[in-house]
């Protein structure tokens, strides 16, 4: 009885997700059968909004539908933790920067149709809710719809507590739909085949959509990497700017730190005092705020003005010193160029990124100009010796009290001119005009 009721709003909420049925009738909203069968689908831990939510995103609830579960209530589920995987496929539609397989829009239509299919058919059906950045005014809400709970505690690990109500009164909240099941019709849709036993992920900037399929929630990495470029244009338009940097804590002081993977992975002094190994943090008026989350317990040791920002590169000319002070026109223009060994990585993001990055390094430049935040370069291969991960702490440390060590250029002018012009060659060939205070 109560089933066949959940289907009929279900189905009523699918066909006209626009109208709800309540809404085309207003006197069923108070009557007794109605009130009744709300009650009833309440008993059973389904509202009847989150029904009517989950119908718009094309998904109909069959038997019962468990939002916002706490770990042990995730166990009591049958949530069990999963092994760690890497490596999972994941295709992107949207990207201005490549980083990852394209994916067609009728490919994605096709696929999403198919997962909200299958999810559809389970009998339980769960959903949690939570945000990609820790500060509330520029944070991207996300909603994870999945035939398994297991997967919601995977991705509760990774996504911050956000209020019952945040998502329905949000603007762009992103959507996360987990299949477990994969099924040979959704690896086709991708052309996949039989190549992928353990799973995919794919993502949809535009529909602001992620779907995962069999084990690739447990793929934190992709998983993370898809969420990030997803949330960057919502956060952007939030007045915060989505950098692929980390936050580090020393005393009272934030930095804001800019350095590739390998120098991070390879120096433990500094992972000691990093909030999270993961890259992103956003940036704005109301401080600095990491993406995902940290191992600190409260975000509020972090949402803060950074004491200063600081630019890891690698450069064996001997061109830079080990340790320079930039204006915010130069910060920019390193930002922008993520030199690194002759590799120039703009806006040190190797992943994904719908955000243009001269867009992103001109906002970065007024936001360390307008809030006064010092900026300095650190080279890591400062003339062909290689910086250890106590010596770059150490670099890192001097910024605070501003006595920085006596380092000098050691290379001759023709090397200077040389690097100068490799920066402006790339850099005008990709963002053709830059502004005039960027500068090397």
């Amino acid at each position: 009885m109560k089933g066949a009721l959940l289907r009929r709003l279900c189905r009523g909420a699918l066909a006209s997700p626009k109208l709800l049925p309540t809404e085309a009738n207003p006197a069923l909203r108070s009557s007794p059968s109605f009130t009744r069968a709300i009650s009833n689908l309440e008993g059973l831990g389904v509202t009847y909004g989150l029904i009517c939510a989950l119908a718009g995103r094309g998904i109909a609830v069959k038997d019962r539908a468990f939002h916002n579960l706490d770990k042990s209530e995730l166990e009591k589920n049958g949530a069990t933790l999963v092994e760690k995987l890497s490596g999972t496929p994941l295709y992107v539609r949207g990207s201005i920067i490549a980083g990852a397989p394209e994916i067609s829009k009728p490919q994605f239509a096709k696929l999403l149709k198919q997962v909200t299919s299958h999810i559809s058919s389970v009998s339980n059906i769960f959903v949690q809710d939570g945000a990609i950045g820790s500060s509330p005014k520029c944070d991207a809400k996300v909603r994870v719809i999945s035939d398994n709970p297991s997967a919601i505690l995977s991705l509760s690990n990774i996504l911050w507590e956000t209020p019952s109500r945040a998502i329905s009164h949000d603007t762009c909240p992103l959507t996360v739909y987990i299949a477990g099941s994969i099924s040979s019709s959704a690896k086709e849709a991708l052309g996949l085949g039989s190549q992928v036993s353990t799973g995919f992920a794919a993502a949809d900037v535009e529909r602001s959509s992620l779907v995962l399929c069999g084990k690739a929630f447990a793929d934190a990495n992709a998983v993370k990497d898809a969420l990030s470029a997803l949330a960057a244009p919502i956060i952007s338009a939030r007045g915060g700017l989505p950098l692929s940097a980390r936050l580090l804590v020393l005393g009272e002081s934030v930095i804001l730190l800019f350095a590739p993977e390998h120098t991070i992975r390879s120096c433990s002094e500094l992972q000691k005092v990093l909030t999270s190994m993961d890259s992103g943090v956003t940036l704005s008026s109301h401080g600095a705020a990491p993406f995902f989350l940290t191992k600190h317990s409260s975000a509020s040791d972090v949402l803060k003005k950074p004491t200063s920002t600081i630019f890891v590169m690698a450069d064996s000319t001997g061109v830079f010193p080990s340790i320079s002070k930039l204006s915010p026109g130069q910060a920019a223009y390193h930002f922008l160029a993520g030199y690194q060994d002759g590799k120039f990585v703009p806006a040190y993001i190797k992943g994904l990124s719908p955000i243009y990055l001269q867009e992103l390094a001109k906002a970065l430049f007024l936001q360390l100009k307008e809030n006064d935040i010092p900026s300095f370069l650190i080279n890591v291969n400062d003339g062909g010796k290689h910086v250890s991960g106590k010596e770059l702490l150490e670099l890192v440390e001097s910024t605070l009290s501003n006595k920085l060590p006596e380092s000098k250029p050691n290379a001759p002018d023709s090397k200077v001119g040389d690097l100068k012009g490799k920066f402006k060659s790339f850099l005008l060939g990709k963002f053709q005009e830059l502004p005039e205070e960027f500068c090397f």
